[in-house]
């Protein structure tokens, strides 16, 4: 299951159902960009070390709590 998109799936429905800001995401998208890692702009609203930004795996499990008008 290592590498399967969990993350990236878990942080691209946070920011779809309001729970992070775009600017943060442009943020992260710019940063992940430098280290030659584009894609996980997402992932990076869970993954909040720095060795797992550039190794691009989760280490320390993270809950987010949000909650929607529904």
């Amino acid at each position: 299951h290592v590498d399967s998109g969990k993350s990236t799936t878990t942080g691209h429905l946070i920011y779809q159902c309001g729970g992070i800001d775009k600017r943060t995401i442009e943020k992260f998208e710019k940063e992940a960009a430098e280290l030659g890692k584009g894609s996980f702009k997402y992932a990076w609203v869970l993954d909040k070390l720095k060795a797992e930004r550039e190794r691009g795996i989760t280490i320390d499990i993270a809950l987010w709590k949000f909650e929607t008008p529904r």
